[in-house]
């Protein structure tokens, strides 16, 4: 077996970043990161990026500041397919618990869907408990441009951070 190692930097993300995060879901989800950009520039998020050495966006996801007092939320957690179950997702998590811990913050929160086995393990193996359900939707893209609203059942889970 071939072994290759590639060095990751965790940086946030930006506007230039957008053309190469296809793989993170649909146009829209994509066009909808600018936002998310801005209210990273006000301060009430952090999006993050791990990047290859060349600067490529392997890895996205969010922490919301805004949705619990005394916590940090992630979200729109995602790692590109090709690249999945080589750690770059517990680089990810464990770099946006620092941004949390950095704020002050003591404790992370996210939703996992339940269909979504395998990202659970990942959350459990870091140290995320349940602690809840909760009924979560979201608009999503077709391929012709029509959209969707897609609902999922998402077990509730929390990491003290201290």
């Amino acid at each position: 077996m071939t072994v290759i190692r590639l060095h990751l930097s965790v940086r946030d993300l930006t506007d230039a970043d957008l053309p190469s995060c296809g793989w993170a879901g649909s146009p829209k989800h994509v066009r909808e990161l600018v936002h998310q950009i801005r209210r990273a520039e006000a301060g009430e998020v952090d999006y993050l990026a791990v990047c290859t050495p060349v600067g490529l966006p392997v890895a996205v996801g969010g922490i919301d500041y805004t949705v619990k007092s005394g916590a940090g939320t992630l979200w729109q957690l995602g790692v590109h397919p090709a690249l999945q179950s080589c750690g770059i997702g517990t680089l990810l998590v464990r770099s946006a618990e620092q941004r949390i811990s950095t704020r002050g913050l003591a404790r992370a929160e996210l939703g996992v869907e339940e269909s979504n086995p395998r990202a659970r393990a990942l959350y459990e193996r870091l140290g995320y408990r349940a602690f809840g359900r909760e009924l979560e939707s979201w608009d999503v893209e077709a391929e012709d441009g029509s959209l969707r609203r897609y609902e999922t059942m998402c077990t509730l889970m929390r990491k003290d951070l201290v």
